[in-house]
């Protein structure tokens, strides 16, 4: 979109183009107006990365509209929590199109740059917390950043978590997600100096209360440094990492 706006300019300067002929091209740039949904066309602006779609709520039809508006003026796209059935009416529309079952992600990468000054851990407690974990890595990787997983490495068996603490010691920006009792963000800020995103997941016996338990443990975490987001939103966490890597 910035060389969208810059050519545009430039022609204008140039008399290539008149008044209202700027105009004309700039009038859907703030946003657009699709009745149900006004398209931000301006998030790429503010924040470095066009709107991201939350798919649940949507019916196919309007998640497809939204996506051809965004992508007529960004490279990638980012459809968050839909099913494969959904992926299989995108790629239609967009044949460059990748889906990840564990994350229920659809993504479209097509900037490959790297903006991130730093490398993005995700760390997840168990093998249950991965799809959520999952979600995290492949936002963070779309919006530029050079990122890395470790897999179950909870507290019931925190060796395993030293054994890759090399991995752990490279990290510019930590995304912990963890379900249970969501210990593990606390245990990674006492031994790390860099930022952590705590992530909690809805995986846990019935007083894990869906995930609240573990959204109250991290809230009261010890360690300063650590900042926790919603119930199951990697996406957020990874949002918030790549913000903070670019920095």
């Amino acid at each position: 979109m910035k060389n969208q706006l810059r050519d545009i300019l430039e022609k204008l300067a140039k008399g290539e183009i008149n008044v209202e002929q700027a105009l004309e091209k700039l009038k859907f740039f703030p946003y657009e107006d699709l009745e149900f949904a006004k398209v931000d066309h301006h998030r790429f602006l503010r924040r470095d990365f066009p709107e991201v779609i939350f798919g649940p709520g949507k019916t196919d039809e309007q998640i497809i509209s939204i996506a051809k508006k965004i992508s007529e003026k960004e490279g990638n796209l980012l459809i968050t929590k839909v099913s494969q059935s959904v992926y299989e009416k995108v790629k239609e529309i967009f044949p460059d199109a990748k889906y990840n079952s564990l994350a229920k992600l659809i993504y479209v990468k097509r900037d490959t740059s790297i903006k991130g000054k730093g490398k993005i851990l995700v760390i997840t407690a168990g093998t249950s917390d991965i799809p959520v974990a999952e979600e995290a890595y492949l936002t963070a990787d779309v919006m530029g950043n050079k990122v890395e997983k470790i897999y179950d490495v909870g507290v019931a068996g925190l060796h395993r978590l030293f054994g890759e603490y090399e991995k752990v010691k490279e990290a510019r920006v930590i995304i912990c997600v963890a379900g249970m009792e969501g210990a593990l963000p606390s245990v990674i800020a006492g031994i790390t100096s860099v930022p952590i995103i705590a992530v909690p997941t809805s995986v846990g016996y019935g007083a894990s209360f869906h995930g609240l338990s573990a959204l109250l443990a991290m809230l009261n975490s010890c360690p300063g440094g650590v900042a926790v987001v919603n119930i199951d939103n990697g996406f957020g966490a990874a949002y918030l990492a790549s913000m903070i890597n670019r920095l």
